[in-house]
């Protein structure tokens, strides 16, 4: 049985994804820093007749992320695969107004947390095995008024394709999915009572914003077989946006 572990899958893209790999057969370590969301998402796959663990882990500590990656492989035996989803959301905020610690946080839990998972995931992984960072198309373009989101975010793709070349020679592909506007229960609270989901909507080409489960889907294909050749991409699931 194939094993790994997708980080912030207490809800959205996260969760979605958990449940997607577990669709395959794959045993999934659920990580959130909320257990109680963790444990959700791991009752929805045993519900349906999947492995799963809850791990409760925040990324921006090293020794919280060292821990749970250690606990998945420890109770799976091994790392096939990981999604590093879990992340931090920043708007409506232009540059010469943002206080230096809310950057400093921003990245701190974006690129740095990213980072610290693939440290501790990378020495893990069994050749043949798979990373995916989810991004945003704010790694690939600017997004207003997101000054510390977007340069996190760029930053992720550029963590990813040093990744994917210097680990390469170990048979480790490593990739990105940039989502755009998603229908996560984050945006949704955001957008609630504002008309912001009909306006991006109306932007994107395909005349709507993603599910969660389309971009967990890109993750997941991107970890199998199918996308053996493969690596150091940044893959935009958006609609059309990006064209």
């Amino acid at each position: 049985m194939r094993a790994g572990l997708v980080t912030g899958a207490g809800s959205g893209i996260g969760r979605a994804a958990a449940q997607a790999f577990a669709r395959t057969g794959a045993a999934v370590a659920v990580i959130d820093v909320d257990e109680r969301s963790a444990g959700e998402t791991v009752e929805l796959i045993e519900k349906d007749g999947g492995v799963a663990l809850a791990v409760a882990a925040d990324i921006a500590d090293e020794e919280s992320v060292r821990a749970a990656v250690e606990r998945t492989v420890a109770t799976f035996g091994s790392l096939d695969f990981a999604v590093n989803n879990a992340g931090m959301a920043s708007h409506h905020r232009q540059l010469d107004r943002m206080p230096l610690a809310e950057f400093e946080r921003v990245v701190q839990v974006n690129l740095a947390g990213t980072f610290l998972c693939m440290k501790y995931e990378l020495p893990q992984l069994e050749r043949g095995g798979a990373i995916v960072n989810i991004a945003s198309n704010g790694g690939l373009y600017a997004i207003p008024t997101a000054p510390a989101y977007v340069a996190a975010k760029h930053g992720i793709v550029g963590l990813t394709k040093v990744a994917a070349v210097d680990y390469a020679p170990q048979g480790i592909r490593v990739n990105a999915v940039c989502p755009g506007p998603t229908l996560t229960p984050g945006l949704e609270q955001v957008a609630a009572g504002t008309d912001m989901i009909a306006r991006q909507a109306a932007i994107t080409p395909l005349g709507r914003l993603a599910t969660p489960e389309e971009a967990a889907a890109a993750a997941v294909w991107l970890c199998s077989d199918a996308a053996s050749y493969i690596t150091g991409i940044a893959l935009s699931v958006d609609g059309g946006r990006r064209a």
